[in-house]
């Protein structure tokens, strides 16, 4: 039979400087092995923050989701730095992909959306984080301007993240005929060329209206005359 009176509370009420101290993770732990009757009943005893912590408690697949999560993290931020072995990966699977749709002549509808998706991620990586229409000129407009990099409202890892999460998910959506639309694809080829002549106009419009580029090279150096620096030297 369960005790009414929680043996935890009983100490924490004769104790409570244990309460918001160090043994805080060892109360709620004695806490967790309680039946479900006991543990409502010492509710009333236990700090608010206490009990909702203890509810919150993670199981198995918690755990295991956390951990596989932590792990990815850790091999993305292992390959941040290497931007050409990413890319050239990339295209690796792009080419894979595009031989797939070729040689199963199919699933053109996954091939579309695949496209768009992509233009709308380009368009992020193209544009700057900040809109000059909105906020004003965030990038310098002459020689004499304090140099400022062009930051990307889309930064280059996410983009190839992106893109190459989309290719690996419509490389595997390709095994099911359920997504097997039959189209008339040279309409969605017309139309998806029409799209991306249309949005790069546009973009390269607000490119020139604004004054920027966007790429960074760098911060421009500037070196003296060699007359200036030779009788500099005499000196």
């Amino acid at each position: 039979r369960v005790s009414s009176v929680c043996r935890v509370c009983r100490l924490t009420a004769r104790e409570p400087r244990l309460v918001g101290g160090e043994n805080d993770h060892f109360l709620l732990r004695k806490h967790r092995t309680l039946a479900p009757p006991a543990r409502v009943a010492c509710a009333g005893s236990l700090p608010a923050a206490m009990y909702d912590e203890v509810e919150l408690d993670e199981g198995g697949v918690g755990k295991m989701q956390a951990g596989f999560s932590r792990t990815w993290q850790i091999w993305m931020d292992k390959a941040a730095p290497h931007t050409a072995p990413r890319w050239a990966a990339t295209v690796f699977i792009m080419l894979a992909y595009c031989l797939r749709v070729y040689l199963i002549n199919g699933w053109y509808i996954i091939t579309y959306g695949l496209g768009i998706y992509a233009l709308n991620l380009l368009i992020g990586f193209l544009s700057p984080a900040t809109d000059p229409e909105t906020e004003g000129p965030t990038l310098p407009t002459s020689k004499d301007d304090e140099f400022r990099p062009f930051v990307r409202r889309l930064p280059e890892f996410k983009f190839w993240y992106g893109l190459t999460k989309a290719f690996c998910v419509a490389f595997c959506m390709t095994f099911f005929s359920l997504f097997n639309i039959p189209v008339f694809w040279p309409i969605l080829l017309m139309y998806f060329f029409a799209l991306f002549f249309l949005t790069m106009k546009r973009q390269i419009k607000h490119m020139i209206k604004y004054k920027y580029v966007p790429f960074s090279f760098g911060k421009a150096k500037y070196k003296g005359k060699e007359g200036e620096g030779g009788s500099r030297s005499a000196e």
